[in-house]
C-alpha cells in the first residue's frame, strides 16, 4: 500500500519520532537497488523523502510487472497494518531513481497511528490514490502495442510527477530510456525509437532536457498511438 501526503503530516510525525527513543533510520539506495524482496519479513515501514520507488510483482515465469511508482512523501510497506496480520512482503520494492528514505519498525509506526487518530483518514486517502494508479498501470501493460504503453505510462507520470509550466507538463524525474523500458516491459532500443517519434520536429509532442521529459500536449500524446 502507498500513502501520499499532500500536506506532509506524516513527514512531521516522522520528524517528531526522530527525537524519540526509537528514531527512524535514514537509508539511501542507488537506482535499481532493491529495498525489499517479495517474501521478506514485513518488519519496517518506509517513508520516501527523496526520489521515486518502483513496486512490482514477480511471477513464477520470471516476469516482473510494475504496479506502482511512488513519489516523495509516500509511505509504503504497511500491508500488515491493513490486514491486521503479520505477513511477508508482497511486492518487490526497487529504487527507480536514487532515493533517500526513513524507515521505522512497524510496531512503532502502529503506535504513532494510535496516538494520531486523524492519520486513519490519511491512510484511506493514500490507499485510494494507490488503487487508482495501480489500475492505470495494469491498463498500460494491457496494451500490446509498445507505443500505446509508452504514451499511457508518460501520462501516468504527468499525473503523479508532473509540474505544469508554460510549455506543458514536465515530469519531475530524470528518466533513462532503460528505466522506462523496464517499467513498461519493453527494450531500450524500442523506447529510444518511440521517444524519437514523439520528438519529431514536425509534430513535437514531447521534448527532453537533462533526462527530464516535458509533455507539450497530453491530449495529442493520448491519441498518438491509438
Amino acid at each position: 500500500m502507498t500513502i501520499v501526503m499532500q500536506d506532509k503530516p506524516l513527514a512531521s510525525i516522522f520528524q517528531q519520532l526522530a527525537g524519540g527513543a526509537f528514531p527512524p533510520v535514514l537509508e539511501t539506495f542507488d537506482r535499481n537497488k532493491t529495498i525489499f524482496f517479495p517474501g521478506d519479513p514485513a518488519e519496517r515501514v518506509y517513508f520516501l523523502t527523496k526520489g521515486a520507488v518502483k513496486l512490482s510483482r514477480v511471477y513464477e515465469a520470471g516476469e516482473e510487472i510494475t504496479v506502482a511508482l511512488l513519489r516523495e512523501n509516500s509511505v509504503f510497506g504497511v500491508l500488515s497494518l491493513i490486514t491486521g496480520n503479520k505477513s511477508d512482503r508482497f511486492y518487490h520494492a526497487v529504487a527507480f531513481t536514487p532515493v533517500e528514505l526513513l524507515s521505522l519498525s512497524i510496531e512503532h509506526f502502529e503506535k504513532a497511528l494510535k496516538e494520531n487518530p486523524e492519520l486513519s483518514s490519511i491512510v484511506l486517502k493514500g490507499l485510494s490514490s494507490r488503487i487508482l494508479q495501480t489500475e492505470m498501470m495494469i491498463e498500460t501493460l494491457a496494451h500490446r502495442d509498445m507505443g500505446s504503453r509508452l504514451a499511457s505510462f508518460l501520462l501516468i507520470l504527468c499525473r503523479d510527477f508532473g509540474v505544469p509550466n508554460g510549455n506543458g507538463i514536465t515530469i519531475d524525474l530524470k528518466l533513462s530510456h532503460q528505466a522506462i523500458a523496464e517499467a513498461i516491459g519493453s527494450t531500450r532500443v524500442t523506447v529510444t525509437r518511440l521517444l524519437g517519434d514523439l520528438r519529431n520536429e514536425d509534430n513535437q509532442v514531447i521534448s527532453i532536457q537533462k533526462k527530464k521529459i516535458t509533455v507539450h500536449n497530453p491530449v495529442a500524446l493520448s491519441q498518438q498511438f491509438n
